[in-house]
């Protein structure tokens, strides 16, 4: 099942696209896609709904909000394709690389992204977004993490290099500017996905295609991501863990490097999960 949310920032209602890509209202059901309707069997409701044909169609909307509503947090993983390590100069991690990014970062997956005031570097990155669907804390294996997965959607894990690798500290000033985290077009339910890890994704930055990987090719899988993460904070459902990008981000290329500009177009897609347009703007 497809989940999304259609309308103004603020203002969006919650939907769900039928096998036949027809929208339907899916208020009724609930007035948010959130992680308390996710924690209290949301989804199965849903279904339900749409199985008995008791969703009225909706007309398209000019815009699609993020799928989730308020995250609690947005949990990233750095460097977790090899390939992404070796372009970047960085060792393969033993463990995964964690930090978090802003919540408030999280925008509809064709919201213009803004290059923050005094960037010079800002980079794209597709990533596999995973959605948290029940409490998970302290995860005995990474054999029962898929259980705690709502569903998975795709993610533009926007970044600053200069401010996230030059300025000191943390990663998270250079993951956290404004409009750094488009997500969606949906939310596509973990039954629908049975192995996370056999989808390619993509991204194109004004036409020209950059990044062409596999989740395949994850150094950690989303089980063991989702295991290892509940070890060191409790994932909460509507969480959102952003799981790593492959090659070819403007970090990687050759001088002179290709950062991002106001009016570039950034094109992405995961199969399955769908795709996303920005055009980039200047804050």
């Amino acid at each position: 099942m497809r989940l999304l949310r259609v309308g103004p920032p603020g203002r969006e209602l919650p939907a769900v696209l039928d096998p036949d890509g027809r929208l339907l209202d899916l208020s009724p059901v609930t007035a948010e896609i959130d992680g308390g309707w996710l924690a209290t069997g949301g989804i199965d409701r849903a279904r339900a709904a749409l199985a008995a044909g008791e969703l009225r169609a909706l007309d398209p909307s000019p815009r699609l909000g993020p799928p989730v509503a308020r995250p609690g947090k947005v949990v990233c993983i750095g460097l977790n394709y090899s390939d992404h390590a070796a372009e970047t100069n960085a060792p393969t991690p033993a463990e995964p690389v964690v930090f978090l990014k802003a919540p408030n970062t999280v925008v509809g997956p064709n919201d213009e992204v803004l290059v923050p005031r005094a960037s010079t570097r800002t980079d794209w990155e597709v990533e596999l977004a995973v959605v948290i669907g029940r409490t998970a804390r302290y995860l005995a294996a990474p054999a029962e993490a898929l259980d705690y997965v709502a569903g998975y959607a795709v993610a533009n894990d926007v970044s600053e290099r200069e401010f996230q690798l030059e300025r000191g500290g943390t990663w998270d000033k250079g993951k956290s500017c404004e409009t750094f985290n488009p997500l969606g077009p949906w939310l596509v339910t973990a039954d629908e996905v049975p192995d996370p890890q056999r989808l390619g994704l993509r991204l194109w930055v004004n036409g020209e295609l950059k990044q062409d990987g596999s989740t395949n090719n994850m150094i950690f899988g989303v089980a063991e991501l989702v295991h290892y993460v509940s070890q060191f904070m409790v994932l909460e459902p509507g969480d959102v863990i952003n799981t790593g990008t492959p090659a070819g981000v403007a970090l990687g290329a050759p001088e002179p490097k290709p950062y991002l500009r106001a009016g570039d177009v950034l094109e992405l897609e995961i199969d399955r999960l769908g795709r996303q347009r920005q055009v980039v703007g200047q804050a």
